[in-house]
């Protein structure tokens, strides 16, 4: 019974954080093909952390009520603070999305396992022991990663297949060959580092405050308003928050239920549960998914660039969970050993008295 509670506990932030990823990737798509079909960027967010919010506020209300902790006033500046992280990384993706494609912001979200792992060990929550295998796994798993994404980025190929459906759906879509890969670069590694900033920041405050709902509701929240203040700010003409039946008002039910609630939930469970390097790791996931689905919704073509790239990325993804898998081991023996040394200690003392 133990090796399945212990095999289970493993078992569901990996089912967990796949499911996020694979959310996440459609969520990429649809919002390239929202933002194609004319919806702003900027009011698209809003909607989204709007109608977010108002989903979540019952399960916030009444799940959790008798093990919930007091709102105290350090907790919504917590609560704030992941707000900002999480509004951040989202505005910067979709101005990169934008910019460039859905492959290439998937793409640089493989940043994230490198940049957690910097912050990780800065904030002591990692330790690296170069002699280690375990320690050298998780390092050179997050290069190795990192590098697969370069390698779809910068090394194309001939094509694997090509999208023959391409004219038809460029012509639906309004696909602009003219797209600013370098700025739109920019902005998702700016996602990637807010990203990271918030795994981080989400294990600390997940600790503290453990309702998972209750933290997701505010984060939904306090980013509905500092998003509402950007976008007034940025979006002057009031014809642009006007809403449609089209692909946008799609877009944004989706977001909202599918890429927001639903992951947010996930993501910050998982964090909980597993902890944030773990969950980063699994971005490089991400971008297996993206190709796949805009090769199938936006008609990008798969070259073998992408392939490569992506078995790259998947095993250094393995070489780091091997590292953490193989790092809790060590440290579950070290403490059976501890315990068991505690336990001779009298005995021991019995004797030579």
């Amino acid at each position: 019974m133990t090796r399945l509670v212990n095999g289970t506990g493993k078992l569901l932030p990996f089912v967990g954080m796949m499911v996020a990823m694979l959310t996440q990737s459609g969520s990429m798509v649809v919002i390239k093909v929202a933002m194609i079909d004319d919806i702003n960027k900027y009011v698209m967010v809003v909607y989204t952390f709007a109608l977010s919010t108002i989903l979540l506020l019952p399960f916030a209300l009444f799940l959790h009520r008798s093990e919930r902790p007091p709102l105290t006033f350090s907790a919504l500046c917590s609560f704030f603070l992941l707000a900002f992280f999480g509004s951040s990384g989202t505005i910067t993706a979709y101005v990169g999305i934008e910019l460039s494609s859905p492959t290439l912001a998937s793409a640089l979200l493989n940043l994230v396992p490198a940049i957690t792992f910097v912050l990780a060990l800065i904030f002591r929550m990692e330790e690296v022991h170069w002699r280690n295998s375990s320690s050298q796994a998780k390092v050179l798993g997050t290069i190795v990663s990192v590098t697969g994404a370069l390698v779809v980025i910068l090394y194309k190929g001939p094509l694997i297949f090509k999208a023959y459906w391409s004219n038809f759906s460029s012509h639906i879509l309004k696909v602009s060959p003219q797209l600013n890969w370098i700025l739109g670069g920019i902005f998702c590694v700016a996602d990637s580092l807010f990203t990271s900033m918030w795994y981080i920041y989400q294990s600390s405050v997940s600790k503290k405050y453990p309702a998972v709902t209750v933290i997701v509701f505010f984060q939904l929240l306090s980013s509905t308003m500092l998003c509402g203040v950007f976008a007034l700010i940025a979006v002057r003409d009031p014809t642009e928050w006007k809403l449609n039946f089209d692909i946008g008002l799609i877009g944004i039910l989706y977001q909202a239920i599918v890429a927001t609630v639903i992951r947010y939930l996930l993501c910050t469970w998982c964090v909980l549960k597993a902890g944030p390097l773990f969950c980063a790791m699994f971005k490089p996931v991400g971008i297996i998914f993206t190709v796949f689905m805009g090769a199938i919704f936006l008609a990008d073509d798969f070259s073998l660039g992408s392939l490569i790239g992506a078995v790259i990325i998947v095993v250094g993804f393995y070489g780091v969970l091997w590292g953490k898998s193989r790092e809790e081991n060590e440290i579950a023996k070290g403490v059976e050993n501890l315990e068991s040394s505690c336990h001779n200690v009298p005995l021991l003392q019995n004797r030579n008295r």
